[in-house]
């Protein structure tokens, strides 16, 4: 008995062991679902046509509004400021020819008119001897001598001095009336002023900053564009500033949370790249900027705006657009042909944007473009374009569970 505890015992429980192990894997193997054969079995994913477009490419640039036309007042005459404008304060408006600051004109009067009581005094001196010459020539031919009278005779040299006297009094003259017109500060345009420096009582001397103006006809914009920029536009030369060559630009800016739109022209490049960038700036030109001349309807533009350019380039003819992240590294599209095999096209690319893609060759209007993301898409695997019907879907319900999906949308 004790040896069948000891040795028979163990050895059935092995035997018994192994039996049930045989009995579950039966019943493993009985319950495994067919391998179905995947091998013909379409991949699906989402595409869109390509469409045939003819439009004129974009370039983007930005730049500040600033003023055409800006003026540092600086007085020309020595005196004390008398009277000011109302309308020279920062940011007044003035007119052409208005004047802004008077300088006290008194002393200049004065010398005017001491100007004027010498120039006629010279003018008396000169006709009195143009009479002595005038008397001396008689008396000559009244004596009967023969010959021409000498210049000395005639009081030639008394007579030119006598003329110079009288252009070195007109000199003095114009500078007095130039001194006493200069006691009026004005500027020769419609324009805002941006800062003022001196005030009413304040004594100024040649040289002394007044303050700074700008005139309000034309606003500029300085754009700066890059060399494969410039590929796509046509633009003015430094010189060609005719009307038939200016390029349309709409300028963009935020104001209190809303986008506000300017149209806008180029009229000129500065001729010049600049060193440290290697930019060429565009100069885009803004007619009336504040709206109070009359020749604009737009919004105002104020100066020293920040603004977005969308500048109008070349025309592309029968290009096709689309997702830049359709692209691939190696200029190569994704498209599924009349077959539904998917193909790896190479494309030729003539402008390339951060958004977009414009294509010339390589693809022809209506193809399918596949825009789900594949890893490792390799050309000639059957595909199912969402929204389509796959062919044998009616004779086999059960495809579109088999079907494995390639990845999301990028």
């Amino acid at each position: 008995m004790r040896k069948f505890f000891r040795y028979i015992l163990p050895l059935g429980m092995v035997t018994v062991s192994i039996v049930v192990v045989m009995i579950m894997s039966g019943i493993a193997k009985s319950k495994r679902p067919d391998i179905k054969d995947t091998s013909n079995q379409a991949l699906r994913v989402d595409a869109i046509p390509a469409k045939v477009a003819t439009l004129n490419f974009s370039v983007f640039s930005q730049g500040s509004v600033r003023p055409r036309t800006e003026t540092t007042l600086v007085a020309e005459v020595p005196g004390k400021i008398v009277s000011v404008s109302s309308n020279f304060i920062a940011g007044g408006f003035f007119r052409q020819g208005e004047t802004l600051l008077q300088i006290d004109p008194s002393d200049y009067q004065t010398a005017l008119l001491r100007a004027q009581a010498v120039l006629a005094a010279r003018k008396a001196q000169l006709s009195d001897q143009q009479a002595r010459s005038d008397q001396a020539l008689k008396d000559w031919k009244n004596m009967g001598r023969q010959g021409e009278p000498s210049d000395l005779t005639l009081r030639i040299p008394q007579l030119a001095e006598a003329k110079a006297s009288v252009q070195a009094a007109e000199a003095e003259l114009k500078e007095a009336e130039r001194d006493l017109e200069r006691t009026s500060i004005r500027v020769p345009y419609d324009g805002l002023v941006r800062s003022k420096k001196v005030d009413v009582g304040q004594f100024v001397s040649p040289g002394t900053p007044l303050g700074v103006t700008f005139a309000i006809d034309i606003a500029e914009i300085r754009l700066p564009l890059s060399g494969s920029d410039i590929a796509y536009l046509d633009l003015p030369s430094a010189t060609r500033l005719d009307r038939a060559h200016r390029v349309p630009v709409t300028l963009v800016a935020e104001s209190a949370g809303v986008n506000r739109q300017w149209q806008a022209e180029i009229v000129r490049t500065e001729g010049v790249v600049d060193e440290s960038s290697r930019v060429t700036y565009a100069v885009a030109e803004f007619i009336d900027p504040y709206g109070v001349l009359g020749q604009s309807d737009q919004d105002e533009l104020k100066m020293g705006t920040f603004v977005r350019a969308e500048i109008q380039g070349l025309r592309a003819e029968d290009v096709i657009v689309l997702p830049r992240a359709l692209l691939q590294a190696d200029d190569t599209v994704l498209v599924a042909n009349a077959e539904r095999k998917l193909e790896i096209r190479p494309v030729t690319v003539l402008r390339a944007e951060p958004r977009t893609v414009y294509i010339s060759e390589g693809i022809s209007g209506g193809e399918l473009v596949i825009t789900t993301t594949m890893d490792a898409p390799i050309p000639g695997t059957r595909l199912a374009i969402t929204g389509e019907e796959a062919p044998g879907a009616a004779e086999d319900p059960d495809a579109d569970n088999a079907v494995a999906n390639a990845g999301a949308e990028p």
